[in-house]
Formats: structure tokens, sequence, C-alpha cells
């Protein structure tokens, strides 16, 4: 089934007369209701508008990718806390089992009164609380309690470290959702100005947009060539904002480049902020090249022959397109891994 063009693909076309007369009757044909009284938007003013809503997703898709990078980093971190909290309970627990013995002993002699049972169960900060009970024991103990007390403090400490760890995880969970939320959104407007076209138009005449279906046939010998045969293999796969592959799973623009040259042996950064700030400059551009767009909100590989590779956004599929349109007007200029 043929779905309708979305925001970057309108924007990347070059509009010739007829192109810009039916997409004004497309507007026009649109418009229906309280619009009625309002003269019809210009296409210069429908292709600001969309210019100006993909700009936003970029940022806000950027954003993203920022935040799942610190919520797998968190979840790393968590599961490094958790680690060295069973370490400190096996310590904790040897260190208690040990102590409730002492203090059996010291109820024996009547040295100690009925709280003994909370050094036999309790809980680290509860220790901590009541450690003035500890003192009561015979001097002869004093290191084995203090190795107690160290324990609970080590074993709370991680406790409390990782309740605030799994907080900032809860956050980041949230943080995603109202991301995605606000993603969705913009997703809706570009697809609601695109709804205004007319059928004809979402049948594709304004253009068929990049290919799905190239073959790279090319050498795979530089790590250039493998990044560009990698990005070969991705047409097709789906636009997913915060993907990173397989195909399954989708790509967003960076999440292909990153990949792309991990293929390769090479590592990059995550984000298209990062890449640019991150990776050398180049003035040329040589086939495997990172080209950066929009302020660097967007990027796309570099094959050669005027194309680059590119997961474009919500609706496409990872794709070859020409260096035009869109693609050079929003140009920022390329990095070399």
């Amino acid at each position: 089934m043929h779905t309708a063009p979305t925001a970057r693909t309108i924007i990347r076309q070059s509009a010739t007369a007829l192109t810009v007369a039916v997409f004004a009757t497309g507007l026009l044909m649109g418009v229906s209701g309280s619009a009625q009284g309002s003269p019809p938007p210009t296409l210069s003013q429908a292709q600001a508008q969309l210019t100006k809503l993909e700009s936003q997703f970029d940022k806000l898709d950027q954003q993203y990718d920022q935040v799942q990078e610190q919520l797998a980093a968190a979840n790393q971190r968590l599961g490094v806390i958790h680690e060295e909290e069973a370490g400190y309970q096996r310590s904790f627990a040897t260190e208690q089992a040990e102590i409730g013995r002492i203090a059996v002993t010291a109820y024996e002699d009547g040295n100690i009164n009925a709280s003994l049972a909370l050094l036999t169960s309790g809980k680290p900060q509860q220790i901590l609380d009541q450690s003035s009970i500890l003192l009561e024991l015979s001097d002869t103990n004093s290191a084995q309690i203090n190795h107690f007390l160290v324990a609970a403090r080590e074993l709370r400490a991680t406790q409390v470290l990782a309740l605030r760890t799994k907080a900032g995880i809860t956050q980041l969970d949230n943080s995603l959702a109202t991301q995605k939320a606000s993603m969705n959104k913009l997703v809706s407007q570009q697809e609601e100005l695109v709804a205004q076209l007319t059928p004809a138009q979402q049948a594709g005449d304004l253009g068929s947009g990049g290919s799905t279906s190239a073959t790279y046939t090319g050498p795979t010998t530089t790590q250039a060539d493998k990044a560009i045969a990698f990005a070969y293999d991705q047409l097709g796969c789906p636009y997913v904002y915060g993907g990173t592959g397989p195909c399954a799973d989708g790509f967003d623009c960076s999440g292909l480049t990153q990949q792309a040259w991990a293929s390769a042996g090479v590592s990059i950064p995550r984000t298209s902020e990062e890449q640019w700030d991150d990776l050398p400059h180049v003035s040329t551009l040589e086939p495997g090249d990172i080209m950066v767009f929009d302020g660097a909100g967007h990027v796309g590989i570099y094959v050669g022959d005027n194309e680059l590779i590119d997961a474009p956004q919500t609706g496409l599929d990872v794709e070859l397109v020409a260096f035009s349109g869109w693609y050079q007007t929003y140009y920022d200029g390329a990095v070399q891994p």
C-alpha cells in the first residue's frame, strides 16, 4: 500500500511550477469549516511550517537518544551497585552472626538487656541507630564490633545509593515517555499537513523520494567501505527514534551512522550532536563520511556519486537519496570517523 509522503519527503522535493499549483490546490481543498474565512497558506508558508516541525522533531530525537544513553548508563550503574550490595550483605550477615553469638553470651552473663534481638535480626540502619547497645558488650570484642558497624554502614550506604539510582531511572523513563509523546505529537502535526494534499499527490506526484532497494557492489577493503556496505544492507529498514538496530528494531539517523561504523570496527558517539562535536570535520566529502544537517540535528552517511544513505523519520525507511533539495539547504558539513 502506498503511504502519504511525510514532512521531509515534501520538503526535499524541488517544486516545479506545476507542482506548486497542484500543492496549493491540495492545501485549499483540505481547508474546511472555520478555515474558510481565512486565505489558504501559500506553498512557502506550508513548507516553512513543515521545515519548522521537522527541525523540532530532529532536536527531540537527539534529546531522546541522549536520555536513552543516560538510562543505559544508569541501569549499568545499578547493576554494579547491586553486585556491591550483595557483597556487603554477605559481609553484614557474617558479622551479624558473630556479634549475635557474642551478644548471647553477654546476655546470659547478665551484661546486656533484651534489646539483644535487634543485634541478631535488625536492618543496617536500625543497627546504626542503636549502636550504643554494642558498646555495652565486652571491650575484648571491640574489634569485632567495629567490623560489624563498618559492614552496617557500607551496606546501608549502598542500599541508599541503589534507591537513588532507581529513582533516577524512573525519572529518565518518565522523561523518555514525555519526549516520545511530544515527538508523536509533531508527527501528527506533520501528517495533518500532508493530509491536505490531493489524492494524486498522495499517490506520488511530488516524487518518489529515495530508493530502498539499491545494492552495494563496491569494495569492502577499508573501514569506510565496510561502513558503506553495512548502510546499504539496512536499506528498507524502518526508521525508529532511539533505534540502533538490528533492522527489525529499526534505526534513527545517528543510530544508523553509529552502527555502520561500528560494523567496521570504529566506535563513534551515539547522537548527531556528539558526532558533529567530537569527530574531525572535513571540507571535501569522501565515501563513508558522516553528513550533518539542520544544526547537527540530523546525519546521514555519504556513499559517493552525490548520494547518501539516511534514516529519515517516522513513517519512512532507511533510503538512498540524492544530496539535493532539503539536504543541500540544511547541510552543515561533514565529519570523518
